[in-house]
């Protein structure tokens, strides 16, 4: 309970230094994971499921060759991409919204060492540092989110891309 405490006291006081503005990296952060780890669920339990039924439904079809059955092949896999892209727009948009929100704590942070130099002069240098600090340290918690959001969603994009060409082969043109 006392390594729990510490991990707490350590998040709350870089959150401290950082500004404001690292809640809100952290919210954003917070809910492109919870999106990407749905995305992660989806494509691993859920849409291998939904695939092999999609499949049992193409070949129990007695016609699979016709230009009406390929029409039905292709909204069938149509319906299958559009399932498995489902809000990666969404987490896209949040992994390039991150460093921007680690623009505006930089920005908010300057003026923070702008208005302390406005009223006390340079003199009161650990006003300044703790300006300075969250200047820095948003830019620095966008950044680190953002990188790990590329990584993962690339990731996520090629099994997705993966999956759907699975799919487009076992579903297979007469």
């Amino acid at each position: 309970m006392l390594f729990l405490m510490d991990i707490w006291d350590s998040v709350r006081g870089f959150m401290a230094a950082g500004g404001d503005v690292l809640w809100l990296v952290a919210a954003v952060l917070f809910v492109m994971w919870v999106l990407m780890l749905e995305r992660y669920w989806y494509l691993n339990w859920v849409s291998p499921k939904e695939h092999k039924a999609i499949i049992s439904a193409w070949e129990a079809r007695e016609d699979s060759t016709s230009w009406y059955a390929h029409r039905i092949r292709e909204a069938w896999v149509s319906q299958a991409k559009q399932d498995l892209t489902a809000r990666m727009l969404l987490i896209k948009t949040l992994v390039a919204i991150c460093p921007m929100i680690g623009l505006l704590g930089t920005v908010t942070g300057m003026i923070s060492v702008f208005d302390v130099m406005a009223v006390h002069g340079t003199s009161n240098a650990r006003m300044m540092a703790a300006g300075i600090s969250m200047a820095t340290m948003p830019t620095m918690a966008g950044m680190v989110a953002a990188l790990s959001g590329v990584f993962f969603s690339t990731r996520l994009d090629a099994k997705m891309k993966i999956s759907l060409a699975k799919l487009k082969d076992s579903l297979p043109h007469h």
